[in-house]
């Protein structure tokens, strides 16, 4: 069984807005909840002490909720507290996730859920970006979009037609036509880049480097930004990579820069790739870590920097639980 919470409020303490408010909530919960009428075993409500016309749980039975158990109850009075404010709590037999539904001015109660959060999460290659968005992607319930993946499936573009990343007219020319989409499947993304899932195929070592090369392009970096900006405008998402609060997302409520020694990144990413099959000496991770550092810090068009309203997390001496819980806990605090 699953608690399904929502809220709503009514301007006047009268019958006709309780029941269309009451009505306006519970149908909605009953679809975005995809809910059967017998799978609601039962609905409890309060309300604030300014409503006494009109018992919610009556007008819940006249909008058609009398197949389960209902029951409504005041609630104490609390100084400060959202006036005129009805709550509910759906009691479903259900094993999917319950979506809670805050509407009109109870949406101040839980803007977790009711406002589109952006997160910019920025630094330089192997500062564990990825790994962390993840998880408060996860964590947060919100969608993350891996921006590294789209410049990387450009760079494969271009490897399998034979472009040179650093000539700029050629990218220019196939970049025009090149098919890029984002899915998501069981919370995962997957890059499509023409039709093909190229998701684990991008992940290559030697795709790396010209996905540096190439997003220092104008041409890939614009219609890259494009694509990020429309699937974040319509959505709560997290988006790590080197300018998205400078850039992408400049407005973004959250930005955090993650960083660590060059060292650590590299000892990081060898490990990462030796998990995958991929061997590579310490040494020579190394020499790529700075060289990338040094491109994506120079490139002309939006380099790699800290925002100037971006908290700045070293990670050198963190652990990936460390730095997880510090964002998480920021977000929280801000909301």
């Amino acid at each position: 069984m699953k608690a399904i919470r929502g809220a709503t409020t009514i301007e006047a303490d009268c019958k006709e807005q309780i029941k269309e408010r009451v009505g306006e909530l519970l149908n909605k919960i009953k679809v975005s909840n995809l809910l059967e009428e017998e799978e609601i075993v039962c609905i409890l409500f309060s309300n604030t002490k300014d409503i006494n016309t009109y018992y919610p749980a009556k007008a819940a039975r006249e909008a058609g909720f009398f197949s389960c158990a209902l029951y409504s109850s005041l609630e104490p009075q609390i100084e400060g507290s959202l006036s005129l404010c009805i709550r509910v709590m759906v009691l479903a037999e259900i094993e999917r996730k319950p979506v809670h539904i805050y509407l009109h001015e109870a949406k101040s109660l839980r803007k977790d859920i009711t406002e589109n959060i952006n997160i910019a999460l920025d630094g330089p290659a192997g500062s564990g970006k990825s790994t962390v968005s993840k998880i408060i992607a996860k964590k947060l319930d919100i969608l993350y979009l891996d921006t590294g993946a789209m410049y990387r499936a450009c760079a494969l573009k271009c490897l399998e037609n034979a472009i040179d990343c650093k000539d700029e007219k050629n990218v220019s020319n196939i970049i025009e036509s090149i098919d890029i989409k984002v899915e998501y499947s069981n919370g995962n993304q997957q890059t499509i880049l023409d039709g093909k899932d190229v998701s684990e195929t991008i992940r290559r070592p030697e795709i790396s480097m010209l996905a540096s090369t190439v997003s220092s392009h104008f041409c890939v970096r614009n219609k890259m930004v494009e694509l990020q900006r429309k699937i974040a405008n319509g959505v709560s998402c997290i988006l790590d990579g080197r300018d998205i609060g400078t850039n992408v997302l400049p407005d973004a409520r959250f930005k955090f820069y993650l960083t660590a020694s060059p060292e650590v990144r590299a000892h990081r990413r060898m490990e990462e790739n030796n998990k995958k099959g991929y061997n590579q000496d310490f040494e020579t991770l190394l020499e790529e870590i700075k060289k990338r550092d040094f491109q994506d810090k120079n490139r002309k068009f939006a380099p790699l920097r800290k925002a100037d309203d971006a908290i700045e997390i070293d990670s050198s001496e963190m652990s990936i639980e460390q730095v997880v819980t510090f964002i998480e806990k920021t977000i929280q605090e801000k909301i």
